[in-house]
Parts: structure tokens; C-alpha cells; sequence
């Protein structure tokens, strides 16, 4: 089970979280100036050029104060659920942190999929498809910088950063910390390094500063309105990866990921930007890769760019360690099958490892990058999914402050306003890049999208048909005192999924067997939308006759339930039985297609497909197997 995460730490573990933050978080965004600038010079409007180049540093500027500062480090990241991040955190803010157990039963009631729902499912889903392309093409653009070196290794840049990517998500399994370990100093280097040569040449053209007012920025777009979809496009570069800030809050906090932008990254990033900035005004007549001009030719461009490829693998983390943030919480909130998940850190629970997530992408990265097979085509995928998530963000983040923060109408809608605004605008400018390759995110978020939809709809009708005639707990009573009915020694555990619900597996036992054993208990767990409870709060046992007890064990969505160690709080809390010698009863659902089920008949035969390949109950709740006992259960949806 996991531990919690409000144990005080130490100065040298505070430093570690913060430095992991830069390697992890902010490897995405941190890597924008390799390409940022030069893509905005490519679509410049016809203005003079210091107009032009003011104006982008204007927005460049303006947007990562506005979209990472304010909206996501000052409003978002404090709309966490308990620490956790991420879009799931909002929808669990937004459902008002209601139990649910890990089977995906919703508190004994069907919440149903809403629109606001629907909305953040959408938003994760598109989280997923850029997590697949954001280390495509990190690691193809820094394999593809071999070719600058010599032509000779063309042919071998598509292996290559296959064999990069399969290194990479091999390396996940040593866990976050380690990752930012390694990572961190190596960003750390990379943002001095950006902070240097931006520094440098800002001396060249220090009139550059005036970039720091966003009339310029505003004349820009007023004066080319025509070409501002594409200006912008290329502008949003800049702010890709934002969006990680928030999903790997769970992993390090906050406090650290704020302290590292502050700190580091965000100082590092304005003062190479106005570097370049400085440098093409200076030298209007060497603007073909601004970045890479920073450096003095010879041996400093050439580590600059070993230092850059080493940057842009590092890019692909942020986005990947969200991902196993986002497959916990919608594991636990029951809006994905169950998965084993490896907690990598002692010290900090948020940090994880989840294998089946990071083999999907792992193989969802390589075969883009063999698909597209270079930088240039798979740039035109590249941020309309990631923009689309930061729009979804923003309106759920609107409800969640109107609803559970009590923010009135007059103070909610300017802010959210004019952040929905910014979104729209860069999800706008993205979409002319849907038929040039931007069809692949959406494809990849809509597949995502179908399994966790059925998942939660069949979860909900399975809940519907096994409980919805439930046999009341004075029914149960009277099955249990029935003459026809025998009471054998020991203890008999059945999984409930309703804290008020009789298992199926119970009934099922006594019709079949005659028998019923002299202890029996009825156990529900149940998932809260927070990320822990604390062991004080996690048990409730409560008598109801002729030998039954019920017992609710509660637990956050960041911890793993443990069956053995629950038991023996009950036991401690006066139920007569033995952990060690109880039998445990499972149901094992067979799905059968065919009924009158409220889903498409693909849904039916997906759902089936699923349960099939879902980490089995009795693994999840660390049973034993010598103690338990299936009966089939077949259910027709």
C-alpha cells in the first residue's frame, strides 16, 4: 500500500523534488527554444523585421506568463484534489469526492456519464495521444541531429530513434526518482545553458527588452489578421508541455514544480528567446536557425547540439509520467480496467510505474516515428491535442471554482474567460494542421475515449443488474436462521461492490450447497475521490445478525487496498474470525453478448474484451490465492 505523503521531509529530499521537476516536468517545454523561434521567423507576417520580432517575443513572452504562470502554477495547481494533479483530479473535485468502488460501482447509485464528464474523458483521451507523440518527436527531431553532423547517417535516423525510445521506456521501470536522478542535473545544465546564451547577446540588441510590453504583440496580430492562425500555430510551441505542470503535480507537488519554474526554467526560457531575438536583429542576415547561431561556432555548437539531443529525449518524460498519473486516477475513479501499478518511491506516493501503460507507448512511439519518418511530417500532429486538453482544462477548472470553491459568477468568468480565450486561440491556430497529420492525436484520444466510456458504462450496467434486486439485509437474516440452511465452523469473506449490497457469490453459495459458514463477512471497498485516508478513518464494521458482519474498508485513489491487513484491523475491532484460515469468495463475471444492455453491440463485445484482460480482483486486493474460491457468474449485457 502506499504511504502517505504528508511525512515532513528533509532539505536534501525538498532539493531532490525540485530538481526531479525540472528533469521531469519541464523537459517539454524546456526544449521549445530548439525550435520555437525559428518556426515563428518562418511565418512572419510582412512587417519590418524588429516589428516582427518584437511582436513574437510579445507573445512568446506574454503566453508563458498568462498560460503557465497565472493559469496553471497561480489558479489550476491549487485546485488539487489532496495533492494529486490532472484532469481526472478535476472531475474528481467536480463529483464532489464520492465513494466508488475499485470494480467502478459508483456508491451503490449510477452517477452516469454527464456532459461535464464526457467532456474531461475527452481532454484525458487527448492527453494520451500526445503522450505517444510528444516522444516521437522528441526523439526523432534529436536523432535527426546526427544528419547535421553527417550526411551519412540519414538512413539510419529512423533506427535510431527507435532504439532511443526503446531505451527510454525501458529505463521507466527504475521509477520517477531515479529518472530525476539523472534528468534533473542534466536540465538544470540545459536551462543555465539557455540562460547564458540568451544573456550573451542580449548585450548585442539590449532595445530587444522592449518585447516585455504586449502592445507589440497585439500590433502584430492587428496588422497581419490574415496570417494570424498560422503566427500563432507556431507561437504555441512554446507552451507545449504546460499541460504536464498539472497532470505530474501528483508526482513531486506544487510547491516544488513552482519553485522550479520560478527558479529556473522560466528565467531560462524568457532570456534565450530575447537572446535569439537579439541575435536576428543584430544579424538579420543569419536567421536560419536562431538557437543553434547563440552558440560560437566549432566545438561550442557542436556540444551545444549533443546537449540539445540529450534535452529532447529528456522532453519525452513529462508527458509520459502523466500518463501513469492519468491510469491510476481513472483506474480508481472506475473509468479504466483494473492494471498493475508499481509505486517506485517510499517517500512519495505520487510517484509510480505502470507497465501495461508504458509498453502501449512504447510501441505507440515507435511505430509513429517509422510511420512519419521524420520531424517535418510529424510536426503537422503535433499540439492540437495538447491545446485541445488546455481549452477542457480551463472549463473544468471554472466548475470546480464554482462549485467547490465558491467563486461568484463576476469573479469566475473574466478569469476562466480570458483563459478559455488564450486556449481557443491556440487550438484554432492548430486546426488547419488536422488533414496534414493531426488526424493521428485525435484517432489515438478517440480509441482511448471508446475503451474508457464502455469500461464505465458496463462497470455501471453490471451494478445495475446485480444489485438493482438486491436481497435486503432481513432477507439475508432469515436465509441465514432457514432450517433448510447449514452453518459450518469457520469464516467466509464475500466481496461486495455495494456497501449496502448481498453478493451474488452469497446467494449463489448457500442455493448450491445448502450451507452457510458460522461467520460470515460481507466486505466492501470502497474508493474515495481523494488521494489517501488516513488508517483511523479506513474501517468501518458494523453487526447484523445471525453471525454477519458488513465491514467497509475506505481507501484513497492513491493507495492499493490490502485484504490481510484490513482483516486484522477487524478482527482487533471484535469479529470472531481468523484471516489467515477465512476463505474469500469471488465472483468471476462471463460476459455474454446478446441482451437488452443500454450499449452499442461493439460496446458489448469491447467490455468482454476487457474484463477478460483486467488484472484479476483477487491480484488487486492481495489475497492469498490458496484462501479463495470463484463462482462464475454469467451476465448477458
Amino acid at each position: 500500500m502506499s504511504t502517505s505523503v504528508s511525512a515532513p521531509l528533509s532539505s536534501s529530499a525538498k532539493a531532490g523534488l525540485s530538481l526531479g521537476a525540472l528533469g521531469v516536468v519541464f523537459g517539454d517545454i524546456g526544449t521549445s527554444p530548439l525550435y520555437a523561434m525559428r518556426e515563428c521567423m518562418a511565418h512572419l507576417p510582412a512587417v519590418t523585421q524588429e516589428a516582427g520580432v518584437l511582436g513574437i517575443l510579445s507573445l512568446i513572452f506574454w503566453s508563458l506568463v498568462l498560460v503557465v504562470s497565472v493559469k496553471y502554477i497561480w489558479f489550476v495547481m491549487r485546485a488539487d484534489n489532496h495533492g494529486e494533479g490532472g484532469i481526472f483530479a478535476l472531475l474528481a473535485l467536480i463529483n464532489g469526492g464520492k465513494a466508488a468502488s475499485p470494480e467502478g460501482a459508483q456508491g451503490g447509485a449510477r452517477r452516469g456519464l454527464g456532459p461535464a464528464v464526457i467532456m474531461i474523458l475527452i481532454g484525458a483521451a487527448l492527453l494520451y495521444g500526445d503522450g505517444i507523440i510528444t516522444p516521437a518527436i522528441s526523439v526523432l527531431g534529436a536523432a535527426e541531429g546526427f544528419n547535421a553532423i553527417s550526411p551519412v547517417f540519414t538512413p539510419y535516423v529512423v533506427p535510431m530513434a527507435c532504439l532511443i525510445l526503446a531505451g527510454l521506456f525501458w529505463f521507466q521501470h527504475k521509477g520517477t526518482q531515479s529518472i530525476g536522478r539523472i534528468f534533473g542535473p542534466v536540465m538544470l545544465l540545459w536551462f543555465a545553458v539557455l540562460a547564458t546564451l540568451g544573456a550573451w547577446h542580449l548585450r548585442e540588441y539590449p532595445s530587444i527588452l522592449r518585447a516585455l510590453n504586449p502592445v507589440h504583440g497585439f500590433a502584430l496580430l492587428k496588422n497581419a489578421p490574415g496570417q494570424v492562425a498560422t503566427l500563432l500555430g507556431a507561437v504555441v510551441l512554446a507552451i507545449t508541455g504546460a499541460e504536464a505542470l498539472y497532470a505530474d503535480m501528483g508526482h513531486f507537488g506544487r510547491r516544488y514544480i513552482a519553485l522550479a519554474w520560478y527558479a529556473v526554467a522560466f528565467p531560462g526560457l524568457v532570456l534565450n528567446y530575447f537572446g535569439q531575438g537579439a541575435f536576428i536583429l543584430a544579424h538579420p542576415q543569419s536567421i536560419e536557425n536562431p538557437f543553434f547561431a547563440l552558440a560560437p561556432a566549432g566545438i561550442g555548437r557542436f556540444a551545444l547540439t549533443i546537449l540539445s539531443i540529450v534535452a529532447a529525449v529528456i522532453a519525452s518524460q513529462a508527458l509520459i509520467s502523466g500518463a501513469y498519473s492519468l491510469t491510476r486516477q481513472a483506474i480508481q475513479l472506475g473509468y479504466f480496467p483494473r492494471l498493475k501499478i508499481n509505486y517506485t518511491n517510499a517517500q512519495h506516493s505520487g510517484q509510480i510505474f505502470v507497465p501495461f501503460v508504458n509498453r502501449l507507448l512504447a510501441i505507440g512511439a515507435i511505430l509513429t516515428v517509422i510511420y512519419f519518418g521524420s520531424s517535418d511530417r510529424l510536426a503537422s500532429a503535433y499540439g492540437i491535442a495538447v491545446t485541445g486538453t488546455m481549452a477542457i482544462t480551463t472549463i473544468a477548472f471554472y466548475l470546480v471554482a464554482r462549485r467547490n470553491r465558491g467563486w461568484s459568477l463576476w469573479s469566475a468568468v473574466p478569469i476562466c474567460g480570458v483563459f478559455l480565450l488564450v486556449d481557443l486561440a491556440f487550438f484554432g491556430s492548430n486546426a488547419h494542421k488536422l488533414a496534414e497529420g493531426g488526424w493521428f492525436p485525435l484517432a489515438i484520444g478517440a480509441g482511448i475515449m471508446a475503451v474508457m466510456h464502455t469500461w464505465k458504462t458496463g462497470r455501471e450496467e453490471i451494478f445495475r443488474r446485480v444489485y438493482g434486486n438486491n436481497v435486503t439485509e432481513a432477507e439475508l437474516g432469515s436465509i441465514a436462521r432457514s432450517q433448510y440452511v447449514t452453518r459450518v465452523n469457520g469464516v467466509a469473506v464475500f466481496m461486495v461492490g455495494s456497501p449496502q449490497g448481498t453478493p451474488i457469490a452469497l446467494l449463489h453459495h448457500v442455493k448450491s450447497n445448502r450451507c452457510l459458514h458460522k461467520t460470515v463477512v460481507l466486505l466492501s471497498i470502497m474508493t474515495e475521490e481523494i488521494p489517501t485516508v488516513s488508517a483511523t478513518e479506513q474501517l468501518n464494521v458494523r453487526e447484523i445478525g445471525e453471525g454477519i458482519w458488513r465491514v467497509t474498508g475506505r481507501y484513497g485513489y492513491m493507495q492499493s487496498p490490502n485484504v490481510g491487513d484490513l482483516l486484522e484491523k477487524t478482527k482487533i475491532a471484535g469479529v470472531p474470525i481468523n484471516p489467515r484460515s477465512a476463505t474469500y469468495f469471488f465472483n468471476r463475471e462471463m460476459i455474454i453478448t446478446g441482451g437488452n444492455a443500454r450499449m452499442w453491440e461493439w460496446q458489448k463485445n469491447l467490455y468482454g474484451v476487457l474484463s477478460r484482460n483486467a488484472r484479476p480482483a483477487k491480484d488487486y486486493y492481495q489475497i492469498t490465492p490458496s484462501q479463495i474460491i470463484e463462482i462464475g457468474l454469467p451476465l448477458q449485457l
